[in-house]
């Protein structure tokens, strides 16, 4: 059964690269627009993974971390920041509240998929 990782990313381009490289990889992939339908989405597609920006239209991505924290499957479920914020402060908050790592874009996309593979055992 193929591992699933959730793209949470308001730019197209950044969601298609991500799919693509991911699916090649084996993974199945949803991608998410906005933050808006995480928690929904989240409990339909039960990924195993979230790759989630911190800029976003509607809930920011700490504000999905946070959200994720009062869910009892979401509290358990990795989360990695790709976000195009290089602040220490947003660093430490989004690490204060569980995140497994934090990646500036642009990112090595083989340094992220490594990442991942940490985080997902097949």
């Amino acid at each position: 059964m193929k591992k699933k990782i959730m793209i949470v990313e308001d730019e197209s381009g950044a969601v298609d690269l991500l799919k693509h490289r991911l699916e090649s990889e084996g993974y199945q992939v949803l991608g998410l627009p906005d933050s808006k339908d995480v928690i929904s989405q989240f409990h339909n597609f039960k990924p195993d993974l979230i790759l989630l920006d911190l800029l976003m239209p509607g809930f920011g991505g700490l504000d999905v971390c946070e959200m994720l924290n009062q869910d009892q499957d979401g509290i358990n479920t990795p989360v990695i920041i790709v976000s195009g914020l290089n602040k220490e402060v947003d660093k430490k908050k989004a690490y204060n509240l569980g995140i497994v790592e934090y990646f500036v874009k642009p990112v090595d996309m083989d340094v992220l998929i490594k990442a991942i593979k940490k985080y997902i055992k097949d």
